[in-house]
C-alpha cells in the first residue's frame, strides 16, 4: 500500500480551522481516510483534565477513492490533546492509532499526539518568504569602513582571505563588514526571495563575533552605530523587508558595563545579576574567577534570572533591551536570542519558560506583530508549547536529518556531541527524526520552525554535502517543507567551510557578475529559483505534509492546501520508483515547477492505474498536482 493510501492529518487549514482557539471553543478536526486502508469506523481521542475519552466521528464527505471523517475536540486544556483511533477488522488488534508521528498499531504515550494551543500563532510574515541570516563583519563594506580605527581586539584582515578556523586569530580577524555595507546589497536580499533579515550581533564586543557584548545599549561603532542601524532598518522596511536581531539573554560579556561593576562592588545591584561560584569547582571546571559562564568560557558569564534586576533590565523596563531596539527609530521586527535552551537555567533553577513567555508578552507589546525565533540545537520540543518562542532554529528536526542523509561520509563532520560522523543513512532514517519532532510540537510551531542547512556555527552546506549537485537535494527540502527556510549568507553562492567559525566567510561582490571560484552562479541561480517558488507558492508556505514515498534513496511528499497541491521529490540516486494513487491528481495535468537544475529531473508518467514516479537520481522534481 502507497503512503498515500494511509488514514491522514495533520494542523494545516484542510484538516484544522485556522487559530488562534481559545478555551471553551469546539473545533471541528478532519481526518482522510482512504478507501484503500480498510477502515470500517473512525474515533477521536482526547485527553481533558488528564483523562482519556473517545467519541464517534462524524463522515463529513464521501468520495471516489477516500472519505473524510469529522470530530470535535474541546479546547479545555493548554495544550488540548487529541489522536484518531481507526478500527482496521482483519489486522492483529482490529485499530491503528493515528497520531502526530503517523500510524501506530500499538498503545503509546500521548508525547505525540495532536494538539491545539490557545496561544496566537507567529506573525505571518515571518513565514511569508526565506530568512537571511548576516553575520555583519563578513558581508559587505560600505566607504565609511575604511575610516574607522580599529577595535583593540581585532586585526585587520584582507577582504579574500580564508577566515582560520582555530587560532589564536579566530575570533580577532576584522574583515570590517559594517551595516551600511547590507544596506546598499538589499537588492541581492530582495532578488533572491528573501523577506526577513536576520543580523547577528550589533553589539560592541571584544571579539568579530560580538555574543560577548560590552553593552546592549548602543550598537558597536565599527558597523556605523546607532545611526547606521536606525538607516538599515528603514532601507529595509521601504522594501518591505523585515529585520530581526540577535541577542544573548543567558549571559554577557566579561567586558560588560553591568558585569564590570559586578565584580568591582559586591554590594552593587548588578553583583546580583550573575551567578557566582568558587573557582575550580565542578561547574567551574576551567577556574575561571569564582562565577559561572557559558560552557565554561570565562569571556561569557552567565545571567542569574532569579534576580529581579535581570528582569527589570532585559525585559520590563521601559528602556529594556528587549523592548529598546524595537522603538523608533530602529524598528527591529523581533529577535533571535542565542543559546535560549540555557537561558534561565541553573542546577535544579529552571525558568527557561518563564523567561520566554514574558520576552514574548514584552515583543508583542511594543509590536503587536513582533517575532520570537529560539536558538536551540538539540531536543526543543519540550520548551515549545506554543506560548513562549514562537519557532526555533530547525537543528535537531531538520538540519541534522538531512545532514545525516545526504552528508559527504568523507567530510569526518559528526553529530553534535557525539563521536559519530555523519554518513549517507536511510530516508527512512531522516524522515523518521523529522516526524518524531515536529509532532511534538503545535503544528503552528512546527510550521514557523526556521529550517536551515548550516550556519555560522556549522560548517558550510557545501562543504559537508561535498558537491553543488547534493546542495540541490538539500535546498529542495529546506524549500518545500514546512517550515521557514533560513540560509546563511554565502550557501547561495558556494561558500565552504569546515567549522562554524571557518564557514564565516566573506560574500565575493567582486565575482557576482561574472562568476569565480567564490561565487557560484549555477548554485546562485539553483537556489534563487527555489526560494522565489516557495515564496510564491500557498502550498509550499502553508500547506499540510503528506509523506508519499520514503526509501533509503528517494522521498517524496504532497504539501496541500485547500486549493493547491504540490508533489516534491528528492532523489539521491537511482532508486526503484514507486507508483502515487491516481486520485492525487486534480483535472489539470501536472505542472512542472522545479526540475533538477544541477541534478536530473524524475520522469512522472499518469496512467490510467496511478502516477509512476521514475528511479532516476540524483534528481529533484516539484509538480503542481491541482
Amino acid at each position: 500500500m502507497s503512503l498515500l493510501d494511509q488514514p491522514h492529518h495533520d494542523g494545516s487549514a484542510g484538516y484544522v480551522p485556522a487559530g488562534p482557539h481559545a478555551a471553551g471553543d469546539v473545533v471541528p478536526v478532519r481526518v482522510r481516510v482512504p478507501h484503500a486502508a480498510g477502515v470500517r469506523g473512525v474515533w477521536v481521542r482526547t485527553v481533558r483534565d488528564g483523562e482519556p475519552r473517545v467519541a464517534e466521528a462524524r463522515l463529513d464527505r464521501a468520495g471516489e477513492h477516500e472519505d473524510v471523517y469529522v470530530a470535535d475536540v474541546l479546547v479545555h486544556n493548554e495544550p488540548s490533546h487529541y489522536r484518531f483511533l481507526l478500527g482496521t477488522p482483519g489486522e492483529p488488534g482490529g485499530f491503528r492509532w493515528l497520531h502526530g508521528a503517523g500510524l501506530a498499531d500499538h498503545h503509546l504515550p500521548d508525547a505525540s499526539d495532536f494538539r491545539l494551543t490557545t496561544a496566537p500563532p507567529a506573525p505571518r510574515w515571518l513565514g511569508a518568504g526565506t530568512v537571511y541570516q548576516v553575520f555583519p563583519d563578513r558581508f559587505a563594506r560600505s566607504a565609511a569602513a575604511d575610516a574607522r580605527p580599529v577595535p583593540d581586539w581585532a586585526v585587520p584582515t584582507a577582504w579574500d582571505v580564508v577566515p582560520d578556523a582555530h587560532s589564536y586569530l579566530t575570533p580577532r580577524q576584522y574583515y570590517g563588514g559594517d551595516l551600511d555595507g547590507v544596506a546598499e546589497h538589499l537588492d541581492h536580499l530582495e532578488d533572491l526571495g528573501v523577506t526577513t533579515l536576520y543580523l547577528t550581533p550589533v553589539f560592541p564586543g571584544g571579539s568579530n563575533h560580538r555574543y560577548d557584548a560590552s553593552t546592549f545599549h548602543a550598537v558597536d561603532p565599527v558597523l556605523g552605530g546607532d545611526a547606521a542601524l536606525a538607516r538599515l532598518t528603514a532601507a529595509a522596511h521601504a522594501r518591505g523587508l523585515r529585520v530581526m536581531g540577535d541577542v544573548t539573554s543567558n549571559h554577557t560579556g566579561n567586558g560588560h558595563d553591568w558585569f564590570r561593576r559586578a565584580q568591582a562592588d559586591p554590594g552593587s545591584p548588578e553583583h546580583g545579576m550573575y551567578l557566582w561560584s568558587e573557582a575550580g569547582s565542578d561547574v567551574n571546571p576551567h577556574h575561571q574567577p569564582g562565577y559561572v559562564s557559558w560552557l565554561g568560557f570565562h569571556t561569557l558569564p552567565k545571567l542569574d534570572w532569579s534576580s529581579d534586576e535581570v528582569w527589570r533590565r532585559m525585559v520590563d523596563a521601559d528602556d529594556s533591551v528587549v523592548a529598546h531596539w524595537l522603538r523608533d527609530p530602529f524598528a527591529l521586527d523581533g529577535w533571535r536570542v542565542d543559546v535560549a535552551n540555557m537561558t534561565g537555567r541553573y542546577g535544579r533553577a529552571d525558568r527557561t519558560h518563564a523567561v520566554a513567555r514574558r520576552l514574548r508578552e514584552r515583543i508583542t507589546a511594543e509590536r503587536p506583530d513582533g517575532a520570537l525565533v529560539a536558538e536551540h540545537f538539540h531536543d526543543y520540543t519540550g520548551d515549545l508549547p506554543g506560548d513562549g518562542w514562537h519557532a526555533s532554529m530547525n537543528y535537531a528536526g531538520f538540519s541534522r536529518p538531512v545532514w545525516g542523509w545526504l552528508a559527504d561520509p568523507a567530510t569526518g563532520y559528526a553529530h553534535l556531541g557525539l563521536p559519530v560522523p555523519y554518513g549517507r543513512g536511510s530516508g527512512r532514517a531522516m524522515v523518521a527524526a523529522m516526524r518524531e519532532f515536529a509532532s511534538r510540537v503545535p503544528w503552528q510551531v512546527a510550521a514557523a520552525q526556521w529550517n536551515i542547512l548550516g550556519s555560522h556555527d556549522t560548517p558550510r552546506v557545501r562543504t559537508l554535502l561535498g558537491d553543488a549537485g547534493t546542495v540541490e537535494l538539500a535546498a529542495a527540502l529546506l524549500f518545500a517543507y514546512p517550515g521557514t527556510p533560513m540560509l546563511f549568507a554565502g550557501d547561495e553562492t558556494g561558500a565552504v567551510g569546515t567549522t562554524g567559525e571557518h564557514s564565516r566567510t566573506t560574500m565575493a561582490w567582486d565575482q557576482a557578475a561574472t562568476g569565480g571560484p567564490r561565487w557560484e552562479r549555477d548554485t546562485h541561480a539553483m537556489v534563487r529559483a527555489l526560494s522565489r517558488l516557495r515564496r510564491d507558492s500557498a502550498a509550499l508556505r502553508d500547506g499540510g505534509l503528506r509523506w508519499a514515498v520514503v526509501e533509503d534513496d528517494a522521498v517524496a511528499f504532497l504539501r496541500e492546501t485547500p486549493d493547491e497541491r504540490v508533489l516534491v521529490v528528492v532523489a539521491r540516486g537511482p532508486w526503484a520508483g514507486a507508483r502515487l494513487p491516481r486520485g492525487v491528481l486534480g483535472d489539470q495535468p501536472p505542472e512542472l515547477l522545479h526540475g533538477g537544475a544541477l541534478v536530473g529531473t524524475p520522469p512522472l508518467v499518469v496512467g490510467p492505474d496511478g502516477v509512476d514516479v521514475g528511479g532516476a537520481g540524483p534528481a529533484v522534481g516539484i509538480w503542481r498536482l491541482a
